[in-house]
């Protein structure tokens, strides 16, 4: 498994996450969350939607290598997941490193 998909993982168990593109939209006005990842198969509009808020609210916004259905495996999901919001400053930093490498071998 990537570092990515990993640190996502830990930060699911941390509690420092919001999951969905519905609860990510809402909770940027907010000012909570630190960064938001979404799945490279995302659909071109939850694509415009996400990252036209994240601009709006001027947080990160990050295009990830990962497919939902690896985002929702990694996170102990079964549907499938699109919008992850990172809560915490020092997971976004470092899932921001690691949003475009795909696993090591």
């Amino acid at each position: 498994m990537s570092k990515f998909l990993s640190m996502l993982g830990l930060c699911r168990k941390a509690g420092a996450m919001i999951i969905g593109t519905s609860l990510v939209t809402d909770s940027l006005p907010k000012g909570k969350i630190k960064a938001v990842f979404y799945a490279s198969d995302a659909s071109f509009n939850t694509e415009k939607r996400i990252t036209d808020k994240c601009r709006y609210y001027k947080t990160d916004c990050i295009k990830t290598s990962f497919s939902s259905e690896e985002l929702s495996k990694a996170i102990g999901k079964k549907s499938a997941v699109c919008v992850i919001g990172v809560l915490d400053e020092n997971f976004s930093s470092e899932l921001t490193k690691n949003s475009n490498e795909k696993e090591e071998r």
